[in-house]
This record gives C-alpha cells, structure tokens and sequence, in this order.
C-alpha cells in the first residue's frame, strides 16, 4: 500500500507540473525581460514554504548568473527594506497570494523597486492584484492526503524557477567557465580546472582508423571503442571524425560499406583542443557546438587522445574523482 500512495504522491506532482508547463506564455516571457533589463539585483521574497522555496530559487540564479538575495517578509518590516533599491525587481511568492506577512511588505515594495513579479496559484488575490507580471502556478490538488500540506504546490513553484533560472541563463549566454567562477571553493569549481590531459582516453582506448581505410573497418572501430565517434587520423595528425550518426546516414543511402573510403565520407577539419587545455573549456566548446566528442591533440596539432562528454561528467562525476 505504501508504494501505491508514494507512486500516488509523485503522479499528482506530475500532473501539477504539466499544468504549470501548459500555461507558460508571455508573462514568463516579460518576467525574463524584467529581470534580464534590471540594472541592479533581483530580490526573492516569501514566507513559511514559499520562502524556503524562495531561497533555493535565489541559490540557483546566483549560481548561474543572475544576482539576486532572499528578503524575508517580516525582517524586511523591521529594517531590512533597506536593502531594497528603486531598480531592483521582486520575485514574491505566495500560493494563495494573501499571506498577511507578505501582503503587508507589498506596499512598501511598490514604493521602493522597480517591479513587482507574483509567483502565485491565485492571480485574483492581493498578491496579484499588487504585482505588474503574475505567474501562475496553480496546480490541481496538493499531494497531501488532507489536501492541506504545500506539496505540489511548491514543487510547482521550485520548478518555475529553475525554468527562469535556466532561461535567464542561456539568454546571458552563461557558459561552463562562468559557472566555475561562481563556485570557486566547490568541488565542482575544482573539478572544471582540471587539465584535458588528465581525463581524456590515450592509447588503445582512442578509435581511430587511418585515412585509406573502408567505412566498414570504421565501423568495426565504433563497435569496439563505443564512444560515438572514431578518428581518422593522417600522418599523426586528425583529418577528420565519422560519427554513429554519419553511419546510419551512410546506411540508409546505401552506401557500401566495404568499397567506400572514410577519407570521402569523413567530416574534415573537426572541432578539436589541446591536451593543456582546462575542462572547462571542452565542455564550454562541447555545449557551443553541441557535440560530444572531441580529438585532442598536442602543441604541434599531433593526436594524442580523445575527450567524451562521458569522461568528464561520467555518471554526474568526473571519471576521474569515482
């Protein structure tokens, strides 16, 4: 029975999440304005679940470039409005948007900041009546058998900001290496300046075949090496990558395998980075052109292995720390 009711938990937070996901238009698209246009910080205010909600949301756009600092409601009431300056925009959460300690902060607010943004489950309440951009977070029903305890709700709301977040984000054009910046002392921001030198496959480990083989002796390179991608490599130098993808291509043009020289199918000149290089860099060139794999070569342009996107996050870790 426990497993049932877990299973039921999870499938009522679902079903909240694809109704906020349903209604997801062009107020978050002017949040995102606000916020992206905001001269100075971005401020996160809420109180009981929502502030705890609010402060994770804070965590994560600092973390990825968006300033911001929690307010809570009632310190901000006995001094701490201070912080609050004219250009600043507000993010304030409330599910029911009538939360007295918060209410009570929004006069003062409308005074003091730039703008006002409700995250809330009921646009027609203070809170939304008050804000300049609502964004609506109702869900069906909480997961809470007594329908009582904020459940989906504020796994609704935990949500929405993780999609400004990464919205904002990717707007910035915020990349691996500023990510490292912001984590300076974290076990991530340690892991990023590792060396490629020190996490990429050398040897026999590296699939290659050379400039004169057949397409057929690549793929049995791919099958082998099951990295994704084979190199072909000239004079000790890469002259170009033949991927699983450019295989299934080649198959269903009917290409054969056996006759066909890679050098003619190849993709030449691929995305390439030097063994010295930090790993934050591959994965910022891996996200930039959307790859996976990348040669590595030495000061001289020679191969000296290969870089997966697997050897450098492996199962959430680098492969090198497990």
């Amino acid at each position: 029975m426990s497993i049932e009711e877990a299973r039921e938990v999870l499938l009522i937070e679902e079903q909240g999440l694809a109704a906020v996901r349903q209604r997801i238009g062009t107020n978050f698209l002017k949040a995102v304005e606000l916020i992206l246009t905001c001269p100075s910080r971005l401020i996160i205010t809420g109180i009981g679940k929502s502030g705890i909600i609010g402060q994770k949301i804070s965590a994560t756009l600092n973390s990825t470039g968006t300033a911001s600092f929690f307010l809570h409601p009632v310190e901000a009431m006995h001094g701490d409005l201070g912080m609050v300056h004219a250009t600043d925009v507000v993010i304030a959460i409330s599910y029911s948007g009538e939360t007295e300690e918060l209410n009570n902060l929004l006069g003062s607010l409308r005074t003091r900041c730039q703008s006002v943004i409700a995250m809330t489950g009921t646009p027609k309440s203070t809170l939304g009546d008050a804000a300049d951009v609502v964004l609506d977070v109702s869900v069906p029903q909480e997961a809470c058998s007594l329908g009582l305890a904020p459940t989906a709700s504020t796994t609704a709301v935990l949500a929405l900001g993780d999609a400004l977040a990464v919205v904002l984000m990717n707007r910035k054009h915020f990349q691996a290496a500023d990510f490292r910046k912001n984590h300076p002392a974290g076990s991530l921001g340690s892991r990023l300046k590792v060396k490629v030198a020190e996490v990429m496959l050398t040897g026999t480990s590296v699939p290659q075949v050379k400039n004169g083989a057949t397409v057929a002796e690549a793929v049995k390179e791919l099958n082998e090496k099951n990295l994704g991608a084979v190199l072909v490599v000239g004079a000790q130098h890469v002259d170009g990558i033949v991927t699983d993808g450019d295989v299934r291509r080649y198959v269903s043009d009917n290409l054969d395998l056996e006759l066909t020289r890679v050098r003619d199918v190849m993709t030449k000149k691929p995305v390439k980075i030097n063994f010295a290089k930090q790993a934050v860099d591959a994965l910022s060139i891996m996200q930039r052109h959307e790859i996976t794999v990348l040669p590595v070569t030495d000061d001289q342009d020679r191969m000296v292995g290969i870089l997966h996107l697997h050897n450098l996050l492996g199962k959430g870790e680098f492969r090198f720390l497990l």
